[in-house]
């Protein structure tokens, strides 16, 4: 090969490899100003708008009739368009219209959304099944979901819509006409059944499924009644419970123990403002980290998918109501007696100890890099990693002779501790049961309702993990009504309901606040769950009314 073939070849060989990586290079700079003009686009748009990158099953432009890999999808209708289809989507295809008067003859008819309709689903006329291939050749109703082929529209007997499966949650948009046109409630609308459900989730909770999650219940349901509550905090979200029958609104806590607490905080400044009627009924689906209340109330360690959105709403029609205790706690500062005493609400636990120093660990370093702990693993791992590290350099010992504890108003005498847990529910630590332990001791079984609260003791970090493997229990320290806790020197790592901090000397008195009106889920048991019988029957008893 002489000279000249080998510069040739050196240049074809250059060029092979640069022109990609100048495409590439290109197309990354462009990237960002189509999503920043996209981004524009959306906030004017009628449509709920998100962009994705893959479409995660066979999809079609509902505009251009083309298969599409990338593009835009709306969570409220569920139209889908490539990105040069988009503006033109927004004129031509209306959205779910969350307030709406109804046709001139007083009813309402089905809104139709043509392809992209779900597989295995059955036309509505024909009972054959739709969905069976992707092209847009079928049509779904947005609000009463009801699938119906192109063929069998024209035909079909009945066009008007009752809002389907869902309808007793559902808020009617033609309901919304009639209260802002009264700005009041109508009484006329209401129905004996109607129990409407309001979707409140954290989308920075947990696992990162709040996002999703929104989008599948604004689907199903009117959007105007599902928050997120990152852009709207519940004190507003719940001020939609005024606008319906009172005594009949579910709200569903999409989030985790803390989201929860928040909840339940606004709905205590509902009754400070007189609206005692409208109190809601508040369910929870966990998608924190411990979830140690969710798990107590029967709905889970954990939420991760693995039920739709439909069985969830079945399950919270289905739930039971009960009652829970809700706890004050007033931490006074020692010398400081012209300071307004820090005053906090209790759900679950309040600890000084090994666990509110992992706790405060862990909120330290989230705050800082909170895009690293979206993933219940890698938090659960890091939590993991605190214990493990204070194993070693236990930094709460001696806590006995730092602290005095009174229980209904008597001293207790505390043995060599490093920590103190006040439990008000049945789950601790991400799924431990602290109270009933292990062994043939009986002891009073935890309730939510009994104005009590049950105190414990751990010796370290490595107690708490023997704790949690049923290798080791607690020391039992007593139950009661009221309990003071005094922190004589140092400063000491303290918790409520996994918010930390750092504390110096001060008084600690933890009495009862009001009680919350909650939903218990009592899951079905199945076969496989025979064996464990009579152990999932005492904990089922130790939680629910």
């Amino acid at each position: 090969m002489d000279g000249a073939e080998e510069w040739t070849l050196l240049l074809w060989t250059t060029v092979a490899v640069l022109v990609p990586v100048l495409i590439t290079l290109w197309c990354s700079f462009q990237r960002p100003k189509r999503k920043v003009q996209l981004k524009d686009l959306f906030r004017k748009s009628k449509h709920g708008w998100h962009y994705t990158d893959l479409f995660n099953k066979p999809t079609y432009c509902c505009v251009c009739s083309q298969p599409i890999l990338q593009g835009a999808f709306c969570d409220c209708c569920g139209i889908c368009a490539d990105e040069q289809c988009i503006q033109r989507a927004d004129r031509i295809l209306s959205c779910k219209e969350i307030m709406t008067q109804r046709q001139t003859d007083g009813r309402f008819y089905h809104q139709w959304v043509r392809g992209n309709v779900p597989l295995a689903s059955y036309c509505a006329e024909c009972k054959q099944q739709c969905g069976t291939q992707p092209k847009l050749c079928d049509y779904r109703c947005v609000w009463c979901q009801t699938t119906v082929h192109d063929d069998c529209l024209s035909s079909l007997n009945d066009d008007l819509c009752d809002l389907g499966e869902f309808r007793s949650v559902i808020i009617p948009p033609y309901y919304l006409y009639q209260v802002n046109k009264l700005r009041r409630r109508h009484p006329d609308e209401y129905g004996s059944g109607w129990t409407p459900v309001l979707v409140l989730a954290n989308t920075r909770s947990g696992n990162n499924m709040g996002e999703v999650l929104l989008g599948e219940f604004r689907t199903l349901l009117n959007p105007m009644q599902v928050f997120d509550l990152s852009e709207l905090p519940p004190s507003k979200a719940l001020q939609l419970c005024t606008l319906l029958p009172p005594g009949s609104v579910r709200v569903l806590v999409c989030g985790g123990d803390g989201t929860v607490g928040w909840v339940l905080d606004a709905i205590d400044t509902m009754k400070l403002k007189g609206q005692d009627q409208f109190i809601p009924l508040v369910t929870i689906l966990p998608l924190g980290t411990g979830n140690d209340l969710a798990n107590s109330l029967g709905w889970g360690a954990g939420y991760a998918g693995e039920i739709p959105v439909e069985q969830v709403l079945r399950n919270v029609l289905e739930a039971e109501v009960i009652k829970m205790d809700r706890w004050k706690v007033q931490v006074v500062s020692k010398g400081n007696y012209f300071r307004k005493p820090k005053v906090l609400s209790m759900n679950n636990y309040f600890s000084v100890g090994p666990d509110a120093l992992m706790a405060l660990n862990f909120h330290a370093h989230r705050e800082k890099t909170p895009s690293f702990f979206s993933s219940r693993i890698i938090n659960k791992a890091v939590y993991f990693l605190y214990g493990t590290k204070d194993c070693l350099v236990q930094e709460c010992k001696d806590l006995d002779k730092r602290i005095e504890l009174e229980l209904d108003g008597e001293q207790v005498n505390l043995p060599s501790l490093e920590g103190i847990i006040v439990c008000n529910i049945g789950y601790w630590g991400g799924g431990c049961r602290l109270w009933e332990g292990m062994g043939d001791e009986p002891y009073p079984p935890t309730r939510v309702d009994d104005g009590l609260l049950e105190v414990v003791g751990v010796y370290g970090s490595f107690h708490c993990a023997q704790i949690q493997v049923k290798l080791a229990n607690p020391v039992r320290l007593g139950q009661a009504h009221t309990i003071r806790l005094v922190l004589k020197s140092s400063r000491m790592p303290m918790q409520v309901d996994g918010e930390p901090w750092a504390q110096g000397p001060c008084t600690i008195t933890i009495t009862h606040k009001t009680q919350a009106l909650m939903l218990y889920h009592s899951a079905e048991q199945t076969d496989d769950d025979d064996s464990s019988a009579s152990e999932g029957d005492e904990h089922e008893q130790v939680d629910k009314l």
